[in-house]
């Protein structure tokens, strides 16, 4: 999904674009996960879990596969769209794919971990495209990524466990229907809007970090810069204990002290030296991380009925969110640079802790008492 951000100043160079329409790479691919996710979601739970996240992986390995063909940047940003919209078939219903299958007392700790294996796949991604688009040139570096995604929706074919405990509803009901009831619910729409919030500060501070370092003092080269990524290790070595002191806490408590992580994380990465940047983003990118893994593990939880369905309208929030996050803060680049989008993701940090403390629900409460 952000394997370019490393390469976005190469990308530039090569097709002759502003940093505002560069980012578009990255914003082409979450307006695809928006739109897409409702839909794989209602189409989960009726052709339960395994097909569908089987599928969309072999999909997502194509489409990245036909992005290395992109002659002009046009070209570029549809095979983005078509790797976002494979995207919430595997995120989306492989949460809800867990929901399901986990006791109901463990399902904090299980997302949690599963959002360690994102966290992962997402510093791999960002990792390969940048050490293999320095190398040998940016069109093999999503060769090399999709020949990986291929061999991961192989695998997927032939070892994840189908379903044991999914049911199918009983009476199919239209997506609009299903998105309506899930609107309705308070917790929810609450949910919703953090998840928003939380991808676009990371979005944001990890695509204009790139031009940050790029440029001087810097000037790191991009497969330096894609090594920066190394910091999201630390949020998966966080997040599963994160996940097992959610279980204890409660989700409201774990997101308030996840924006409080990210505030520190986004100001610390003001100071004008690489290890100041890197160590704030390790601290940001880990708040931000616990922060998912609350939001996500919440909504599994509220959702009523229709949890594939509820969880894709999460994603699309979430990368709606995204997508601002890549393109919003280059206004505010292009005038005051690298504080100006610092200043931005604090707020939004800000707002994710407000939201939480009034709309996720005084019950959280007695569960941080235990």
């Amino acid at each position: 999904m952000f394997a370019p951000q490393p390469i976005l100043p190469l990308l530039a160079e090569v097709f002759h674009a502003s940093k505002v329409m560069i980012s578009l790479t990255v914003t082409a691919s979450t307006v695809g996960v928006a739109l897409a996710a409702p839909i794989m979601g209602q189409i989960a739970d009726r052709a339960g879990r395994k097909r569908v996240i089987v599928l969309s992986a072999m999909t997502l390995g194509i489409a990245t596969l036909l992005t290395a063909t992109s002659a002009s940047l046009g070209a570029l940003l549809f095979w983005r769209f078509v790797q976002g919209a494979a995207t919430p078939g595997v995120f989306s219903v492989t949460t809800a794919y867990v929901h399901d299958e986990w006791p109901v007392k463990r399902a904090a700790s299980a997302i949690s971990a599963y959002v360690s294996g994102t966290i992962v796949g997402g510093f791999s991604g960002r990792v390969i495209v940048g050490f293999a688009a320095e190398r040998f040139g940016w069109h093999w570096a999503f060769v090399v990524l999709g020949c990986i995604s291929l061999m991961i929706g192989t695998y997927l074919w032939l070892f994840l466990a189908p379903e044991s405990k999914f049911e199918r509803p009983r009476e199919p009901s239209r997506i609009v229907d299903g998105i309506l009831q899930h609107l309705r619910n308070r917790e929810l729409v609450a949910a919703y809007t953090v998840g928003s919030c939380v991808l676009f500060s990371l979005t944001a501070m990890f695509t204009y970090v790139t031009f940050h370092l790029a440029a001087p003092p810097f000037s790191l080269g991009s497969g330096l810069i894609g090594s920066i990524f190394v910091v999201y290790l630390v949020g998966a070595a966080v997040t599963p204990i994160a996940g097992r002191r959610m279980d204890r806490d409660g989700h409201r408590i774990m997101m308030i002290r996840a924006a409080v992580i990210g505030v520190v994380g986004a100001l610390v990465s003001l100071i004008p030296s690489v290890w100041a940047v890197v160590a704030g983003l390790a601290i940001c990118s880990t708040g931000v991380f616990i922060a998912q893994a609350a939001a996500t593990s919440f909504v599994g939880v509220a959702a009523k009925s229709n949890r594939a369905l509820a969880l894709g309208l999460y994603v699309s929030f979430y990368y709606g969110g995204g997508s601002f996050g890549g393109t919003a803060p280059g206004w505010l680049w292009q005038k005051f640079g690298w504080p100006g989008c610092v200043g931005l993701v604090v707020a939004v940090q800000v707002v994710i802790a407000l939201l939480a403390w009034r709309l996720w629900g005084a019950k959280e409460w007695p569960r941080s008492r235990n």
